[in-house]
């Protein structure tokens, strides 16, 4: 059994040089061991690894068929990483035994707490006794993360339970969504730009197109029912235009 991701060696299945040497790179600042191969036959004929990567386009075999055979010989952790975005081909690799399915685009920061999560199903380490100690433990890590509610005119921020309201309607935001007013809300009226956006929502490691930031606002103007509460600052970003009142 793995004891820490420094050990992890990660297969990555990947065709496009330019996703796959920045997330090597990327990875392996994580502490991840990453060795790279660009076909489904390089895949196969791979040293094992501890945790496979799998790209669904790649040019010499689909990316499905590889994770059936990888799957009918070995029970190594599969995350598929793919630009198909359909529901069939995420059913078909999840029954075909991939442990996850993130679609492009995707962060490095996403990617990372993905390959965690799985690993941790994976391994299912022994669940420890509960003690008087850990039991404090407990209750002092729950009394760390507890958070303000922020008051930005009708609309209401809580980052502990990750839900906001207008008014008395609690609206239903996206993670993405929530994280990237999250963000405008630290400093209400301050103008961020795209870059400073994209790296604090997305991470520094962004794996997509830059309209995806515009997508994510004009849903967030839709669902907060005030476009204005969001303005467009030209050639430079976004910035929220509402003061705040921040209450324990």
């Amino acid at each position: 059994m793995l004891t820490n991701q420094a050990q992890m060696r990660v297969l990555l299945v990947e065709d496009d040089a330019r996703i796959a040497v920045p997330l090597t790179e990327g990875l392996g600042r994580y502490g991840f061991t990453i060795v790279h191969v660009d076909t489904g036959a390089a895949a196969l004929a791979a040293a094992p690894a501890d945790l496979v990567l799998l790209d669904l386009g790649l040019p010499d075999m689909d990316g499905i068929d590889v994770c059936r055979h990888l799957r009918a010989s070995s029970a190594v952790p599969i995350i598929m990483l793919t630009a198909r975005d359909s529901e069939s081909d995420r059913v078909v690799g999840l029954e075909l035994g991939a442990d996850d399915y993130l679609p492009k685009p995707f962060s490095l920061r996403e990617l990372v707490a993905r390959i965690r999560a799985v690993v941790r199903r994976t391994q299912a380490p022994p669940v420890p006794a509960v003690t008087a100690a850990s039991r404090t433990a407990a209750s002092t890590a729950a009394a760390a993360v507890e958070a303000t509610v922020q008051q930005l005119g009708d609309v209401r921020i809580d980052r502990r339970t990750r839900q906001v309201h207008v008014g008395a309607d609690l609206v239903a935001l996206a993670p993405k969504e929530f994280d990237l007013l999250a963000l405008l809300a630290e400093d209400p009226g301050a103008v961020y730009s795209r870059q400073q956006l994209i790296d604090g929502v997305w991470d520094l490691h962004f794996f997509g197109p830059t309209k995806t930031l515009d997508v994510h606002v004009s849903a967030l103007r839709r669902k907060l029912g005030n476009p204005a509460l969001i303005e467009t600052v030209r050639r430079v970003g976004f910035r929220l235009t509402v003061g705040t009142e921040v209450r324990a």
